[in-house]
């Protein structure tokens, strides 16, 4: 085994603490081609969000980047490194990539990945039904001698599967693996991940960060305690990499820094913050299309971001992708019925820098 990649300090303590990751959604044109102005501009949003990373060429940038005849995998990750370094920032920031598919084009992306400086690559099993939870573990660990690996538990409706808690418990012992996303949309799933980490010989190296973006607020503002051999282990879900999180983002890192403060503190949890999560996980609903099997997932995300003007259009790679009947008046309506929940305004004073126009 190679040397495993180190994270910087900086972006291990960050990595750690706890931050807001956005999934990177893809800018189109009407003609189906990448919109490189928006692109850009989804990459500043989020930066001037104070988000604490971003993931790219994950399920919300559409996974159709890696078909040879579409071939925008190394393109959207170039563009979001590149503003990451233009912008400059006097703080860390964590650049997530995903990798996907079977070994040998995993540790294609995986190297692809690291020539553009990502700190951690996001480790998909999607589409991989046929291997073996040992060939998976394989896979993992020789990604991990590229880069630092997030792991992922993919819920079964976009392509993943169930993975034993015995798995877990294996990928948490891989030296390279730095976190894992949790989003099976599954408190028993969700648990066999805690749980796997806490008996690992890893439990304080690996941060837990939450993908469930149907229990965002819950879990992050829950202590995992287990009793083991008379011992007491408790672990937190410290952040979110999130594809709901692509969208009204300055008050999702807000949410998230105040929960933060909570857990810091040892203040008791405010029984407002409860009500804020269940409203979430409504706008949640709107936008991921749970009703129809989560077909107007990645839509309903460009919905909003068309709304703020930061996006042209809703356009998928696959034409077949859009709104779900009804999708729209659901969105309609947790816009009127949560208005502290959205960033417009925040969105609408800087639109135009952000798209390069003139103020």
């Amino acid at each position: 085994m190679a040397g495993v990649r180190e994270l910087e300090s900086s972006v291990h303590r960050l990595l750690h603490r706890g931050t807001a990751i956005p999934a990177h959604p893809l800018a189109l044109n009407a003609d189906l081609k990448l919109d490189e102005r928006r692109q850009r501009a989804l990459t500043r949003y989020y930066l001037g969000s104070g988000a604490g990373g971003i993931a790219v060429a994950v399920h919300t940038t559409q996974f159709e980047i890696r078909d040879p005849s579409v071939g925008l995998l190394e393109t959207v990750l170039r563009l979001a490194a590149d503003e990451v370094e233009a912008a400059r920032l006097n703080r860390p920031l964590i650049k997530v990539a995903g990798i996907c598919g079977p070994t040998d084009q995993a540790l294609k992306e995986a190297e692809l990945a690291a020539k553009y400086n990502y700190d951690l690559g996001l480790v998909s099993t999607g589409g991989l039904q046929d291997y073996s939870e040992s060939e998976l573990l394989r896979r993992a660990e020789a990604i991990a001698d590229i880069i630092p690996v997030f792991g992922f538990y993919l819920q079964p409706a976009v392509g993943g599967r169930p993975l034993s808690y015995s798995f877990w418990r294996e990928l948490a012992e891989i030296p390279g693996v730095q976190g894992i996303k949790m989003a099976p949309f599954n408190r028993y799933q969700t648990l066999d991940v805690v749980r796997a980490v806490m008996s690992s010989s890893r439990k304080d190296e690996i941060a837990l960060y939450t993908g469930n973006d149907d229990n965002i607020v819950a879990d992050l503002l829950t202590t995992f305690r287990f009793t083991e051999d008379g011992t007491v282990y408790e672990k937190k879900i410290v952040g979110g990499l999130l594809g709901h999180w692509a969208v009204w983002t300055k008050t999702a890192v807000e949410l998230l820094e105040e929960i933060i403060q909570l857990r810091e503190s040892g203040a008791d949890i405010p029984a407002e913050l409860l009500t804020r999560g269940a409203q979430i996980t409504d706008v949640n609903a709107a936008l991921f299309d749970p009703s129809h099997g989560f077909h107007g997932c990645i839509p309903g995300i460009h919905e909003v971001l068309r709304r703020q003007g930061l996006l042209e259009g809703r356009w998928c790679l696959n034409p077949e992708e859009e709104l779900s009947p009804g999708q729209m008046e659901e969105i309609d309506r947790v816009y009127r019925q949560y208005p502290d929940l959205n960033d417009d305004a925040f969105v609408k004073g800087h639109l135009k820098e952000w798209l390069g126009d003139e103020i």
